[in-house]
Protein backbone atom coordinates (compact mmCIF):
# COMPACT_ATOMS: atom_id res chain seq x y z
CA UNK A 1 0.00 0.00 0.00
CA UNK A 2 1.20 3.57 -1.03
CA UNK A 3 1.07 6.86 1.60
CA UNK A 4 0.27 9.05 -1.00
CA UNK A 5 -3.37 10.42 -0.87
CA UNK A 6 -4.18 10.03 -4.28
CA UNK A 7 -8.68 9.29 -4.05
CA UNK A 8 -9.56 6.55 -6.46
CA UNK A 9 -11.68 7.37 -9.15
CA UNK A 10 -13.32 5.13 -11.22
CA UNK A 11 -16.00 5.25 -13.96
CA UNK A 12 -19.20 4.64 -13.09
CA UNK A 13 -21.52 3.34 -15.78
CA UNK A 14 -24.56 4.88 -14.21
CA UNK A 15 -23.91 8.07 -14.52
CA UNK A 16 -21.25 8.36 -17.18
CA UNK A 17 -19.42 10.16 -15.12
CA UNK A 18 -15.76 9.34 -13.42
CA UNK A 19 -16.37 9.82 -9.20
CA UNK A 20 -13.87 9.43 -6.30
CA UNK A 21 -14.61 6.34 -4.61
CA UNK A 22 -15.99 6.77 -1.49
CA UNK A 23 -16.81 3.46 0.57
CA UNK A 24 -20.65 2.72 1.89
CA UNK A 25 -18.65 1.39 5.19
CA UNK A 26 -15.70 3.21 5.79
CA UNK A 27 -12.43 0.96 5.41
CA UNK A 28 -14.31 -1.62 3.64
CA UNK A 29 -15.14 -2.15 0.05
CA UNK A 30 -17.93 -4.40 -1.33
CA UNK A 31 -17.99 -5.45 -4.68
CA UNK A 32 -20.22 -8.07 -6.48
CA UNK A 33 -19.43 -9.34 -10.09
CA UNK A 34 -22.00 -11.03 -12.25
CA UNK A 35 -20.28 -14.82 -13.10
CA UNK A 36 -21.01 -17.28 -15.76
CA UNK A 37 -23.13 -19.36 -16.44
CA UNK A 38 -21.86 -22.51 -16.52
CA UNK A 39 -22.94 -24.55 -19.23
CA UNK A 40 -20.59 -24.13 -21.24
CA UNK A 41 -16.67 -23.67 -21.05
CA UNK A 42 -16.04 -19.74 -20.47
CA UNK A 43 -14.08 -17.83 -23.83
CA UNK A 44 -11.42 -15.80 -23.44
CA UNK A 45 -13.98 -12.72 -24.06
CA UNK A 46 -15.84 -13.49 -20.98
CA UNK A 47 -12.52 -14.24 -19.16
CA UNK A 48 -11.79 -10.11 -19.76
CA UNK A 49 -14.69 -9.55 -17.48
CA UNK A 50 -12.98 -11.08 -14.28
CA UNK A 51 -9.17 -9.74 -15.26
CA UNK A 52 -11.18 -6.77 -14.76
CA UNK A 53 -13.04 -7.27 -11.45
CA UNK A 54 -9.77 -8.66 -9.78
CA UNK A 55 -7.65 -5.88 -10.83
CA UNK A 56 -10.20 -4.10 -9.60
CA UNK A 57 -10.28 -5.68 -6.61
CA UNK A 58 -6.57 -6.01 -6.32
CA UNK A 59 -6.72 -2.04 -6.74
CA UNK A 60 -8.86 -1.62 -3.48
CA UNK A 61 -6.82 -3.74 -1.76
CA UNK A 62 -3.78 -1.91 -2.49
CA UNK A 63 -5.33 1.30 -1.26
CA UNK A 64 -5.77 -0.55 1.81
CA UNK A 65 -9.64 -1.15 2.06
CA UNK A 66 -10.86 -4.82 3.54
CA UNK A 67 -11.93 -6.25 0.54
CA UNK A 68 -15.57 -8.54 0.26
CA UNK A 69 -15.33 -9.67 -3.07
CA UNK A 70 -19.11 -12.07 -4.49
CA UNK A 71 -18.95 -13.52 -8.04
CA UNK A 72 -21.81 -15.46 -8.51
CA UNK A 73 -21.94 -19.25 -10.51
CA UNK A 74 -25.79 -19.06 -12.33
CA UNK A 75 -26.54 -22.83 -12.52
CA UNK A 76 -30.18 -22.02 -13.32
CA UNK A 77 -32.69 -19.66 -14.87
CA UNK A 78 -30.33 -17.80 -17.60
CA UNK A 79 -32.28 -17.91 -20.78
CA UNK A 80 -30.51 -18.60 -24.05
CA UNK A 81 -31.75 -15.18 -24.68
CA UNK A 82 -30.86 -12.22 -22.36
CA UNK A 83 -34.30 -10.44 -23.60
CA UNK A 84 -36.30 -13.18 -21.47
CA UNK A 85 -37.00 -15.42 -24.17
CA UNK A 86 -36.38 -18.81 -25.38
CA UNK A 87 -34.74 -22.29 -23.25
CA UNK A 88 -33.13 -22.01 -19.27
CA UNK A 89 -29.06 -22.36 -21.33
CA UNK A 90 -28.87 -25.23 -18.36
CA UNK A 91 -31.46 -26.90 -19.52
CA UNK A 92 -31.23 -27.07 -22.73
CA UNK A 93 -27.43 -27.91 -22.53
CA UNK A 94 -28.71 -31.03 -20.34
CA UNK A 95 -30.76 -31.99 -22.94
CA UNK A 96 -28.76 -31.45 -25.82
CA UNK A 97 -25.86 -33.69 -24.42
CA UNK A 98 -28.41 -36.24 -22.41
CA UNK A 99 -26.29 -35.83 -19.56
CA UNK A 100 -27.76 -34.35 -15.70
CA UNK A 101 -28.11 -30.79 -15.54
CA UNK A 102 -26.00 -31.35 -12.20
CA UNK A 103 -23.41 -32.94 -13.96
CA UNK A 104 -23.15 -29.88 -16.55
CA UNK A 105 -23.15 -27.53 -14.35
CA UNK A 106 -20.30 -29.12 -11.93
CA UNK A 107 -18.38 -29.65 -14.82
CA UNK A 108 -18.08 -26.20 -16.56
CA UNK A 109 -18.08 -24.55 -12.97
CA UNK A 110 -15.03 -25.98 -12.37
CA UNK A 111 -13.63 -25.03 -15.75
CA UNK A 112 -14.32 -21.97 -15.13
CA UNK A 113 -12.61 -22.01 -11.73
CA UNK A 114 -9.29 -23.49 -13.87
CA UNK A 115 -9.26 -20.29 -16.18
CA UNK A 116 -9.79 -18.42 -13.14
CA UNK A 117 -6.33 -20.01 -11.28
CA UNK A 118 -4.47 -19.96 -14.60
CA UNK A 119 -5.44 -16.31 -14.85
CA UNK A 120 -3.54 -15.16 -11.53
CA UNK A 121 -7.27 -14.21 -10.47
CA UNK A 122 -7.53 -13.95 -6.66
CA UNK A 123 -10.05 -16.07 -5.02
CA UNK A 124 -13.52 -13.79 -3.83
CA UNK A 125 -14.48 -14.17 -0.56
CA UNK A 126 -17.69 -15.87 -1.51
CA UNK A 127 -18.83 -17.70 -4.56
CA UNK A 128 -22.65 -17.84 -4.83
CA UNK A 129 -24.08 -20.34 -6.20
CA UNK A 130 -27.71 -19.60 -7.57
CA UNK A 131 -29.59 -22.89 -6.59
CA UNK A 132 -28.08 -22.31 -3.49
CA UNK A 133 -30.70 -19.30 -2.70
CA UNK A 134 -33.68 -20.62 -4.38
CA UNK A 135 -36.05 -20.16 -1.37
CA UNK A 136 -34.58 -16.64 -0.60
CA UNK A 137 -35.21 -15.67 -4.37
CA UNK A 138 -38.82 -16.74 -3.77
CA UNK A 139 -38.81 -15.00 -0.52
CA UNK A 140 -37.49 -11.75 -2.03
CA UNK A 141 -40.42 -12.53 -5.14
CA UNK A 142 -42.61 -12.95 -2.53
CA UNK A 143 -42.03 -9.34 -1.37
CA UNK A 144 -42.40 -7.11 -4.60
CA UNK A 145 -44.98 -9.11 -6.30
CA UNK A 146 -48.32 -7.32 -4.88
CA UNK A 147 -46.75 -3.95 -5.48
CA UNK A 148 -44.51 -4.65 -8.59
CA UNK A 149 -45.57 -7.54 -10.87
CA UNK A 150 -48.60 -9.77 -12.76
CA UNK A 151 -48.55 -13.05 -13.10
CA UNK A 152 -49.37 -14.98 -16.60
CA UNK A 153 -49.24 -18.55 -18.24
CA UNK A 154 -45.56 -18.73 -18.33
CA UNK A 155 -44.69 -17.15 -14.80
CA UNK A 156 -44.47 -14.07 -12.81
CA UNK A 157 -43.63 -10.56 -14.13
CA UNK A 158 -42.38 -7.75 -13.28
CA UNK A 159 -43.93 -4.51 -14.51
CA UNK A 160 -41.00 -2.09 -15.39
CA UNK A 161 -43.37 0.91 -15.28
CA UNK A 162 -43.75 0.67 -11.24
CA UNK A 163 -40.21 1.98 -10.87
CA UNK A 164 -38.54 5.46 -11.16
CA UNK A 165 -36.85 5.62 -14.12
CA UNK A 166 -36.39 2.23 -15.29
CA UNK A 167 -33.83 1.54 -17.79
CA UNK A 168 -31.11 4.85 -16.72
CA UNK A 169 -28.25 2.65 -16.50
CA UNK A 170 -28.39 1.39 -20.09
CA UNK A 171 -30.01 5.03 -21.21
CA UNK A 172 -33.20 3.22 -22.94
CA UNK A 173 -35.42 5.91 -24.36
CA UNK A 174 -32.54 7.89 -25.51
CA UNK A 175 -29.88 8.59 -28.41
CA UNK A 176 -27.46 6.88 -26.17
CA UNK A 177 -29.25 4.08 -25.34
CA UNK A 178 -27.16 1.20 -27.09
CA UNK A 179 -30.27 -1.92 -27.08
CA UNK A 180 -33.51 -2.48 -28.38
CA UNK A 181 -35.99 -4.94 -26.52
CA UNK A 182 -38.15 -6.58 -28.83
CA UNK A 183 -42.08 -7.05 -27.58
CA UNK A 184 -42.91 -10.54 -26.40
CA UNK A 185 -46.48 -11.28 -26.81
CA UNK A 186 -49.00 -11.68 -23.35
CA UNK A 187 -46.61 -8.94 -21.46
CA UNK A 188 -47.82 -5.49 -20.38
CA UNK A 189 -44.66 -3.25 -21.74
CA UNK A 190 -41.88 -4.68 -23.95
CA UNK A 191 -39.19 -4.20 -20.79
CA UNK A 192 -41.11 -6.63 -18.44
CA UNK A 193 -39.54 -9.85 -17.39
CA UNK A 194 -39.50 -12.99 -15.68
CA UNK A 195 -39.15 -13.22 -12.02
CA UNK A 196 -40.25 -16.37 -11.97
CA UNK A 197 -41.22 -19.24 -14.75
CA UNK A 198 -43.37 -21.68 -14.39
CA UNK A 199 -43.10 -25.46 -15.86
CA UNK A 200 -45.06 -25.51 -19.02
CA UNK A 201 -47.75 -28.39 -18.45
CA UNK A 202 -46.99 -31.52 -18.81
CA UNK A 203 -43.38 -30.54 -19.03
CA UNK A 204 -40.67 -31.48 -16.11
CA UNK A 205 -36.90 -29.42 -15.62
CA UNK A 206 -34.69 -31.17 -14.09
CA UNK A 207 -34.17 -28.11 -12.07
CA UNK A 208 -37.58 -26.76 -10.27
CA UNK A 209 -39.27 -25.85 -7.26
CA UNK A 210 -42.30 -25.37 -5.37
CA UNK A 211 -43.86 -21.78 -5.45
CA UNK A 212 -46.59 -19.61 -5.34
CA UNK A 213 -46.68 -18.54 -8.81
CA UNK A 214 -46.53 -22.36 -9.45
CA UNK A 215 -43.42 -25.28 -10.10
CA UNK A 216 -41.00 -23.50 -11.37
CA UNK A 217 -37.11 -21.88 -11.94
CA UNK A 218 -36.49 -18.61 -10.81
CA UNK A 219 -35.26 -15.92 -13.38
CA UNK A 220 -32.54 -14.86 -14.03
CA UNK A 221 -32.03 -11.22 -13.38
CA UNK A 222 -33.76 -12.59 -9.58
CA UNK A 223 -30.49 -14.39 -8.47
CA UNK A 224 -28.34 -11.47 -8.49
CA UNK A 225 -30.27 -9.15 -6.20
CA UNK A 226 -30.93 -11.96 -4.06
CA UNK A 227 -27.05 -12.79 -3.77
CA UNK A 228 -26.07 -9.50 -3.80
CA UNK A 229 -28.01 -8.43 -0.58
CA UNK A 230 -27.39 -11.40 1.32
CA UNK A 231 -23.60 -11.24 1.31
CA UNK A 232 -22.78 -7.72 0.80
CA UNK A 233 -26.35 -6.20 2.15
CA UNK A 234 -28.00 -2.78 0.18
CA UNK A 235 -26.35 -0.32 -0.74
CA UNK A 236 -22.78 -2.02 -1.32
CA UNK A 237 -20.15 -0.22 -3.09
CA UNK A 238 -19.91 -1.85 -6.59
CA UNK A 239 -21.20 -4.12 -8.85
CA UNK A 240 -19.05 -5.01 -11.87
CA UNK A 241 -20.21 -7.10 -15.25
CA UNK A 242 -19.45 -6.70 -19.00
CA UNK A 243 -20.88 -4.30 -20.76
CA UNK A 244 -23.28 -6.75 -22.29
CA UNK A 245 -25.00 -6.80 -18.74
CA UNK A 246 -25.23 -2.73 -18.87
CA UNK A 247 -28.27 -3.03 -21.46
CA UNK A 248 -30.72 -5.54 -20.00
CA UNK A 249 -29.51 -7.82 -17.20
CA UNK A 250 -28.15 -4.58 -14.73
CA UNK A 251 -30.71 -2.49 -15.53
CA UNK A 252 -33.57 -5.25 -14.81
CA UNK A 253 -31.40 -6.14 -11.21
CA UNK A 254 -31.79 -2.47 -10.48
CA UNK A 255 -35.46 -2.39 -10.94
CA UNK A 256 -35.71 -5.50 -8.40
CA UNK A 257 -33.33 -3.34 -5.81
CA UNK A 258 -35.95 -0.35 -6.19
CA UNK A 259 -38.58 -2.38 -5.81
CA UNK A 260 -37.42 -4.33 -2.51
CA UNK A 261 -36.02 -1.15 -0.74
CA UNK A 262 -38.93 0.84 -1.77
CA UNK A 263 -36.87 3.63 -3.06
CA UNK A 264 -34.75 4.89 -6.04
CA UNK A 265 -31.73 2.81 -4.51
CA UNK A 266 -30.16 0.77 -6.98
CA UNK A 267 -28.46 -1.50 -4.72
CA UNK A 268 -24.48 -0.55 -5.87
CA UNK A 269 -23.29 3.01 -5.53
CA UNK A 270 -21.14 2.37 -8.79
CA UNK A 271 -21.79 -0.07 -11.30
CA UNK A 272 -18.88 -0.82 -13.73
CA UNK A 273 -18.51 -2.27 -17.26
CA UNK A 274 -15.49 -3.91 -19.31
CA UNK A 275 -15.55 -3.35 -22.90
CA UNK A 276 -15.76 -6.18 -25.34
CA UNK A 277 -12.61 -8.19 -26.63
CA UNK A 278 -13.08 -8.25 -29.77
CA UNK A 279 -11.99 -11.54 -32.51
CA UNK A 280 -12.11 -10.98 -35.93
CA UNK A 281 -12.17 -14.83 -37.22
CA UNK A 282 -15.42 -15.42 -35.18
CA UNK A 283 -14.31 -17.95 -32.81
CA UNK A 284 -15.25 -16.49 -30.19
CA UNK A 285 -18.55 -17.62 -29.90
CA UNK A 286 -19.62 -20.65 -28.38
CA UNK A 287 -21.68 -22.00 -31.28
CA UNK A 288 -18.30 -22.02 -33.37
CA UNK A 289 -16.61 -25.34 -32.72
CA UNK A 290 -13.03 -24.75 -31.56
CA UNK A 291 -14.27 -21.37 -29.78
CA UNK A 292 -11.42 -19.30 -28.36
CA UNK A 293 -11.14 -20.15 -24.46
CA UNK A 294 -7.88 -20.20 -22.28
CA UNK A 295 -7.25 -24.02 -22.78
CA UNK A 296 -6.89 -23.49 -25.95
CA UNK A 297 -4.02 -20.72 -25.30
CA UNK A 298 -2.29 -23.37 -23.42
CA UNK A 299 -2.26 -25.88 -26.11
CA UNK A 300 -1.04 -23.45 -28.53
CA UNK A 301 1.74 -22.75 -26.39
CA UNK A 302 0.96 -19.52 -24.14
CA UNK A 303 1.49 -18.99 -21.09
CA UNK A 304 -1.84 -17.65 -20.06
CA UNK A 305 -0.37 -14.76 -18.19
CA UNK A 306 0.21 -13.37 -21.06
CA UNK A 307 -3.69 -13.07 -22.07
CA UNK A 308 -3.91 -11.45 -18.73
CA UNK A 309 -1.04 -8.98 -19.19
CA UNK A 310 -2.74 -8.37 -23.08
CA UNK A 311 -5.83 -7.54 -21.21
CA UNK A 312 -3.94 -5.25 -19.32
CA UNK A 313 -2.30 -3.30 -22.07
CA UNK A 314 -5.58 -1.64 -22.58
CA UNK A 315 -7.90 0.09 -20.71
CA UNK A 316 -10.89 -1.55 -18.94
CA UNK A 317 -13.46 0.23 -21.04
CA UNK A 318 -11.76 0.16 -24.53
CA UNK A 319 -12.51 -2.33 -26.80
CA UNK A 320 -9.13 -4.77 -27.02
CA UNK A 321 -8.80 -6.72 -29.66
CA UNK A 322 -7.61 -10.15 -29.67
CA UNK A 323 -4.90 -11.86 -32.14
CA UNK A 324 -2.36 -14.29 -32.18
CA UNK A 325 0.09 -11.71 -33.01
CA UNK A 326 -0.45 -9.78 -30.02
CA UNK A 327 -0.60 -12.37 -27.81
CA UNK A 328 2.53 -13.58 -29.00
CA UNK A 329 4.07 -9.33 -29.04
CA UNK A 330 2.47 -9.70 -24.95
CA UNK A 331 4.20 -13.25 -24.11
CA UNK A 332 7.71 -11.66 -25.14
CA UNK A 333 6.79 -8.36 -23.04
CA UNK A 334 6.07 -10.86 -19.97
CA UNK A 335 9.34 -12.62 -20.89
CA UNK A 336 11.16 -9.35 -20.86
CA UNK A 337 9.37 -8.57 -17.30
CA UNK A 338 10.13 -11.76 -15.79
CA UNK A 339 14.05 -11.85 -17.15
CA UNK A 340 14.56 -8.26 -15.33
CA UNK A 341 12.58 -9.16 -12.23
CA UNK A 342 15.03 -12.56 -11.71
CA UNK A 343 17.64 -9.88 -10.16
CA UNK A 344 15.89 -9.12 -7.44
CA UNK A 345 13.95 -12.70 -6.61
CA UNK A 346 15.99 -13.60 -3.95
CA UNK A 347 16.72 -10.17 -2.30
CA UNK A 348 15.36 -9.35 1.21
CA UNK A 349 12.24 -6.82 0.88
CA UNK A 350 13.28 -3.29 1.90
CA UNK A 351 10.49 -0.15 2.16
CA UNK A 352 11.81 2.24 -0.63
CA UNK A 353 13.45 4.98 0.04
CA UNK A 354 15.33 5.42 -2.90
CA UNK A 355 14.14 8.67 -4.42
CA UNK A 356 13.87 7.49 -7.84
CA UNK A 357 12.14 4.43 -6.73
CA UNK A 358 9.41 6.62 -4.66
CA UNK A 359 8.74 8.60 -7.44
CA UNK A 360 7.74 5.90 -9.88
CA UNK A 361 5.70 4.69 -6.83
CA UNK A 362 4.05 8.14 -6.63
CA UNK A 363 3.39 7.94 -10.65
CA UNK A 364 2.06 4.29 -10.29
CA UNK A 365 -0.24 4.97 -7.94
CA UNK A 366 -1.67 7.73 -10.06
CA UNK A 367 -2.28 5.72 -12.98
CA UNK A 368 -3.82 3.47 -10.88
CA UNK A 369 -5.79 5.46 -9.43
CA UNK A 370 -7.51 7.00 -12.24
CA UNK A 371 -10.16 4.86 -12.99
CA UNK A 372 -6.94 1.94 -13.29
CA UNK A 373 -4.79 2.87 -16.02
CA UNK A 374 -3.30 -0.44 -16.41
CA UNK A 375 -1.39 0.48 -19.86
CA UNK A 376 0.86 3.33 -17.83
CA UNK A 377 1.11 1.38 -14.67
CA UNK A 378 2.70 -1.52 -16.40
CA UNK A 379 4.92 1.06 -18.08
CA UNK A 380 6.01 2.13 -14.95
CA UNK A 381 6.65 -1.65 -13.53
CA UNK A 382 9.42 -2.17 -16.69
CA UNK A 383 11.08 1.25 -15.74
CA UNK A 384 10.78 -0.42 -12.45
CA UNK A 385 12.27 -3.82 -13.32
CA UNK A 386 14.85 -2.31 -16.01
CA UNK A 387 16.63 -0.04 -13.20
CA UNK A 388 20.06 -0.57 -12.79
CA UNK A 389 22.65 0.30 -9.87
CA UNK A 390 20.00 0.69 -7.31
CA UNK A 391 19.42 -1.46 -3.88
CA UNK A 392 18.01 -4.97 -4.73
CA UNK A 393 16.00 -4.85 -1.58
CA UNK A 394 13.97 -1.49 -2.29
CA UNK A 395 13.41 -2.44 -6.14
CA UNK A 396 11.95 -5.96 -5.11
CA UNK A 397 9.89 -4.00 -2.28
CA UNK A 398 8.79 -1.70 -5.31
CA UNK A 399 7.88 -4.39 -7.64
CA UNK A 400 6.02 -6.07 -4.79
CA UNK A 401 3.83 -3.18 -4.58
CA UNK A 402 3.14 -2.86 -8.52
CA UNK A 403 2.72 -6.50 -9.23
CA UNK A 404 0.40 -7.21 -6.54
CA UNK A 405 -2.33 -4.59 -8.72
CA UNK A 406 -1.12 -5.87 -12.03
CA UNK A 407 -1.05 -10.11 -10.98
CA UNK A 408 1.83 -11.48 -13.01
CA UNK A 409 3.73 -12.69 -10.59
CA UNK A 410 6.80 -12.14 -11.44
CA UNK A 411 8.53 -12.98 -8.21
CA UNK A 412 7.49 -16.79 -8.79
CA UNK A 413 7.65 -17.33 -12.40
CA UNK A 414 10.52 -18.41 -14.48
CA UNK A 415 12.02 -18.95 -17.66
CA UNK A 416 10.77 -22.46 -17.59
CA UNK A 417 7.27 -21.60 -16.41
CA UNK A 418 7.09 -19.14 -19.55
CA UNK A 419 7.98 -21.99 -22.13
CA UNK A 420 4.82 -24.00 -22.23
CA UNK A 421 4.62 -26.84 -24.34
CA UNK A 422 2.13 -26.92 -27.13
CA UNK A 423 -0.53 -29.93 -27.14
CA UNK A 424 0.53 -30.60 -30.60
CA UNK A 425 4.04 -30.86 -29.90
CA UNK A 426 6.29 -34.83 -30.40
CA UNK A 427 9.22 -33.84 -28.95
CA UNK A 428 10.37 -33.94 -25.34
CA UNK A 429 11.82 -31.05 -23.75
CA UNK A 430 15.33 -33.15 -22.70
CA UNK A 431 15.08 -34.51 -26.39
CA UNK A 432 15.47 -30.53 -27.73
CA UNK A 433 17.80 -29.65 -24.82
CA UNK A 434 20.14 -32.78 -25.89
CA UNK A 435 20.05 -32.01 -29.60
CA UNK A 436 20.69 -28.10 -29.04
CA UNK A 437 23.46 -29.08 -26.74
CA UNK A 438 24.95 -31.06 -29.82
CA UNK A 439 24.43 -28.44 -32.09
CA UNK A 440 26.09 -25.91 -29.84
CA UNK A 441 29.23 -28.38 -30.01
CA UNK A 442 28.82 -28.59 -33.46
CA UNK A 443 28.81 -24.52 -34.25
CA UNK A 444 31.85 -24.13 -31.72
CA UNK A 445 33.61 -26.81 -34.02
CA UNK A 446 32.65 -25.13 -37.01
CA UNK A 447 31.23 -28.29 -38.13
CA UNK A 448 27.89 -26.44 -39.66
CA UNK A 449 26.98 -28.76 -41.92
CA UNK A 450 25.97 -31.05 -38.91
CA UNK A 451 25.10 -27.97 -37.13
CA UNK A 452 22.32 -27.06 -39.77
CA UNK A 453 20.86 -30.88 -40.04
CA UNK A 454 20.42 -30.66 -36.15
CA UNK A 455 18.64 -27.48 -36.44
CA UNK A 456 16.63 -29.10 -39.76
CA UNK A 457 16.03 -32.03 -37.18
CA UNK A 458 14.69 -29.71 -34.95
CA UNK A 459 12.75 -27.59 -37.19
CA UNK A 460 10.89 -30.95 -38.52
CA UNK A 461 10.06 -31.84 -35.07
CA UNK A 462 7.97 -28.32 -34.60
CA UNK A 463 10.60 -26.51 -32.85
CA UNK A 464 11.56 -23.02 -33.51
CA UNK A 465 15.59 -22.54 -32.99
CA UNK A 466 16.16 -18.85 -31.48
CA UNK A 467 19.61 -17.78 -32.65
CA UNK A 468 20.47 -14.42 -31.21
CA UNK A 469 17.24 -14.38 -29.09
CA UNK A 470 18.22 -10.79 -27.36
CA UNK A 471 15.80 -12.89 -24.38
CA UNK A 472 17.61 -15.64 -24.14
CA UNK A 473 14.89 -17.85 -24.78
CA UNK A 474 17.31 -20.56 -27.41
CA UNK A 475 13.73 -22.11 -28.47
CA UNK A 476 10.47 -22.46 -28.34
CA UNK A 477 7.35 -25.21 -29.73
CA UNK A 478 6.16 -23.92 -32.74
CA UNK A 479 2.25 -23.74 -32.44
Amino acid sequence: MTDAPVPLRLFNSLTRQLEEFRPVHPGEARVYSCGPTVYNYPHIGNMRAYVFADTLGRTLSYKGYKLTHVINITDVGHLTDDADAGEDKLEKAAAERAQSIWDIAKHYTEAYWADVKALGIRQPAHWSIATDYVPAMIEFAKAIADRHCYELDGGLYFDTTTVADYGRLARHGTDEGESRIDPVEGKRHAADFAIWRKTPAGETRQMEWDSPWGRGAPGWHLECSVMSEALLGFPFDIHTGGIDHREIHHPNEIAQNQAHSCSTDSGARMWMHNNFLVERSGKMSKSSGEFLRVQLLIDKGYHPLAYRLMCLQAHYRSELEFSWDGLGAALTRLKRLVMAATSVRDAETVVPSDRRLTDLLARFDAAISEDLNTAVALTLLEETVAMKKIDTGQKRGAVEVMDAVLGLQLLTLSREDLRVRPKAATIGEDEIEAILFRRKEARAAKDFAASDALRDELIAAGVEVMDGDPLGWDWRLAN
